[in-house]
């Protein structure tokens, strides 16, 4: 079968660290390739190269066999390529239409905004990927899960031949995961190529047909994954043999820190639960089901209606995140790039917004103790970038969530809620994270799990809290749960299949 995309040879590198060394890369008409590797490999850097978000610094891209340049994402659109970006290039401010006729070849513009025009292109699309929003809602105020199934919609509405997806299930729950793959299916029926990058095995083995792996920003090689392994790949992602940890036995949890008594928000409804020192609460359900917006109401970002909450036996009502953090809450946030990480800034800023306080004499930043601070919690995470001065939009997803990370390993809160710490992070990392929840459990942290992958949450969590529609539906102790009954109390008499907004 004849390739219908062809790298060659493509080089790129950022202040003198290669993100990409000769690397290669063939897609084949009608075929699902997943493109993997660890974070920092380069799999971002060459999917933004063909999609013409970048310029490589050397090789060639050939599509149906002709050499082109791709040097714009328009030049892209009209080779038939489009991409969806691991951190999505939405427009918060505009509606969800206008992210998808903006700047599309296949909606015609004219002098004046064509509401109805946009609502009739772009509703198929939508109901496509099953979200259910208004066309003219804003994008800024959907979930980044929704946000994610606007970005699919918006490539399906460009008529794409050659779709590349950067980690497109990174923030959907099971039921539009699944809507995905068959959304997927039909697009090879009808001759669409797909790039796929992932870090989830059982996806690759699902869905694709071939997966190129690089490392270090060159070609390791292409398997057919009907004929490869989950070892085979993990071996060569990481040039080594990589184990899956088992969960450690941990001592019972402490005394209560943190309890909700029928806590209702704008979203929750009524939520109630306890947590212990030394516990991981894991809090699961679907897209919009209010797992966000109850890191939200603990981190002080939005008020309670009704109900209270306890921290350590008193009451709690944290009037701004500024409160929380003095009162020992941390927060991870779900979207890295747009609630956490100033990209403009450099890895050690990033690090240590959340301490600047300590390390001020007489009002000036001590920048040596700044950096001595911030060394053995880098080497704890396993933090690869070039320097702590480097911008932290030069690294990776993954490495980019580890800087947030280390903040707040800085700050050594008593209560920690990491909202989908591994979205976007590859195998081996992700073992980094499940060993560094256990370690503040062990430390006696409370922490509170929120992750889209129902196996993550057997692996680390302690007790399992489901939410439906911003209700607690269900809590299982972990050893005693199975994915079918916690994705059972996430959609049963609640949501629909279809994600609302």
């Amino acid at each position: 079968m004849p390739d219908i995309l062809r790298a060659e040879a493509i080089t790129k590198h950022y202040d003198g660290v290669y993100a990409l060394k000769s690397a290669t890369f063939s897609l084949r008409r009608g075929e699902i390739h997943a493109l993997m590797g660890e974070n920092g490999a380069g799999k971002s850097t060459l999917a933004r190269i063909l999609a013409g978000s970048a310029r490589a610094d050397a090789g060639k891209v050939f599509v149906n066999g002709a050499p082109e340049t791709i040097a714009t994402p328009l030049d892209a659109q009209r080779l038939g390529i489009g991409i969806i970006y691991q951190e999505l290039d939405l427009f918060p401010n505009l509606s969800a239409g206008e992210n998808i006729v903006i700047a599309n070849l296949h909606f015609p513009e004219g002098p004046f905004v064509d509401f109805r025009g946009i609502e009739e292109f772009c509703r198929p699309f939508l109901q496509q990927v099953g979200l259910t929003c208004d066309v003219r809602q804003p994008a800024a105020s959907l979930s980044i899960g929704h946000r994610q199934l606007l970005a699919i919609a918006r490539a399906l509405s460009m008529d794409a031949r050659i779709i590349i997806m950067d980690e497109p299930t990174s923030s959907l729950f099971d039921d539009a995961a699944e809507r995905l793959f068959g959304l997927i299916a039909g697009l090879k029926q009808r001759g669409v190529s797909i790039v796929y990058v992932s870090h989830k095995m059982d996806e690759i083995f699902r869905i694709c047909d071939r997966a190129t792996v690089l490392r270090d920003g060159e070609t390791i090689g292409t398997v057919e994954t009907g004929s490869s392994s989950v070892n085979e790949l993990i071996r060569m992602m990481v040039g080594r043999e990589l184990r899956s940890s088992e969960r450690a036995a941990r001592r019972p949890p402490g005394e209560i820190v943190l309890q909700a008594r029928n806590v209702s928000t704008a979203k929750l409804r009524n939520v109630s639960f306890e947590l212990r020192r030394g516990e991981v609460l894991g809090v699961a359900g679907l897209v919009g089901s209010g797992r966000s917006e109850l890191g939200a109401v603990i981190f002080g970002l939005d008020r309670i209606t009704t109900g209270s909450l306890l921290l350590a036996g008193k009451p709690y009502a944290p009037a701004s995140p500024a409160r929380a953090i003095a009162a020992g809450i941390g927060l991870l946030p779900e979207d890295r790039r747009l609630q956490g990480l100033m990209m403009r800034m450099s890895v050690l800023e990033n690090a240590t917004l959340a301490v600047l306080p300590r390390l001020r004499r007489f009002g000036l930043l001590r920048r040596e103790l700044e950096r001595a601070r911030l060394a053995p919690v880098g080497r704890r995470l396993a933090l690869h970038c070039p320097s702590p001065e480097s911008p932290v939009s030069q690294l990776s997803g993954g490495n980019q969530q580890k800087v947030l990370l280390a903040r707040w390993l800085l700050l050594n809160p008593e209560v920690l809620f990491l909202d989908d710490p591994t979205r976007g992070i590859d195998v081996a990392a992700k073992q980094d994270i499940y060993r560094l929840i256990e370690q503040l459990a062990a430390e006696g942290k409370a922490v509170l799990l929120v992750s889209s992958e129902l196996p993550e949450l057997l692996r680390c969590a302690d007790r399992i809290l489901v939410l439906n529609e911003g209700r607690a539906a269900a809590s299982y102790d972990a050893r005693e749960a199975t994915q079918e009954m916690i994705l059972s109390a996430a959609t049963i008499a609640g949501p629909s299949s279809e994600a609302r907004c």
